[in-house]
């Protein structure tokens, strides 16, 4: 038996530009894989990002986390939360070709979603928080400690935020100024950045700072850790660059064995925070699963105020390409 999906998908070495929408088959779970009936789809910078590197998959899938119910399982299947039974709602992530009415997964990439989180927010849960405690984990983040997060109103610095303020950590965040909002509503001191940065970060930590945290990935984040922070240890960025390179400092990715490795570690951790209400992920906007074209083209456009949902409908129609 087979299940019909649609799905978004790029040729082989083709960027996002080059995406196409296609019906397909989609073959009964096989042993320790999960059939998952998608509600809701995450939108991530890295999902675009990452089209194009892929020189084997032909097409290229894309979409890394996804929420929806359990529709078949196969052999010997347990979630990686254990159990599962078909009708479960659940959420995956680390997967492939998200961006899909259906998907067949690992189940050991799939857990049970709390009642308490909603398909958009559990959709968009894992990529920016597992991003978020591996870098205040490589940094050695402690409590009583004070830290500059760059990029600290978007998904992976408000994860930071809340991931750091129950362990007693300070959090001085970079942000424009129509976000610092966000970034207190969070738990963080906001600083706008701009002309003058280091300036205004240093007068609101004479005695320095301890680590920086890099999720913005410009010049002047990376600049103003190295002036603020002597140890190169404590300094992190989530952008793989010549210039990080060069000073020294540690750079973090999805793609990179030891970050996978401790993403999955810690997946079971932030969904149990995220059901108890601990960790709130702001969506800004869902799209039809037949417009993730237009869904990428809003983020590329910077600061959309929040995570991107695309979600799938009973029967989705060819996309709009106008």
């Amino acid at each position: 038996m087979t299940t019909t999906a649609w799905r978004w998908a790029a040729p082989k070495g083709a960027g996002a530009d080059e995406l196409y929408f296609e019906q397909v088959e989609l073959a009964d779970p096989g042993p320790g894989e999960v059939l998952v009936d998608v509600r809701a789809c995450g939108v991530n910078p890295a999902d675009h990002k990452h089209l194009g590197r892929d020189a084997d998959a032909d097409p290229q899938p894309i979409g890394y986390e996804v929420a929806g119910v359990i529709a078949a399982l196969g052999p010997d299947a347990v979630l990686g939360s254990g159990g599962g039974a078909v009708g479960d709602p659940v959420l995956a992530f680390r997967i492939r070709g998200g961006y899909a009415s259906a998907v067949v997964v690992p189940a050991k990439d799939v857990f049970a979603r709390p009642a308490g989180l909603g398909e958009a927010e559990a959709a968009n849960l894992l990529l920016a928080g597992t991003t978020a405690a591996e870098m205040l984990h490589v940094t050695g983040v402690q409590p009583g400690e004070s830290i500059v997060l760059h990029g600290a109103s978007g998904a992976v610095g408000v994860s930071v935020l809340q991931q750091a303020a129950p362990a007693g950590v300070r959090v001085v965040g970079t942000a424009s100024a129509a976000h610092a909002e966000v970034v207190r509503r969070f738990g963080g001191e906001p600083v706008t950045y701009g002309d003058g940065l280091e300036a205004r970060l240093r007068e609101r930590a004479p005695d320095g700072f301890a680590a920086a945290l890099d999720a913005a990935g410009t010049d002047e984040a990376l600049d103003t850790s190295l002036a603020l922070v002597a140890d190169r240890e404590r300094i992190v960025t989530v952008v793989t660059g010549p210039r990080a390179q060069a000073a020294g400092i540690r750079s973090i990715g999805g793609t990179m064995p030891a970050s996978a490795a401790f993403r999955d570690s810690v997946r079971g951790r932030l969904v149990e925070l995220a059901g108890n209400g601990r960790l709130v992920v702001p969506i800004a906007r869902t799209y039809p699963l037949d417009r993730a074209r237009e869904a990428l083209e809003f983020l590329r456009g910077g600061h959309p105020g929040g995570k991107l949902a695309l979600v799938p409908g009973p029967d989705p129609a060819p996309p709009r390409l106008e």
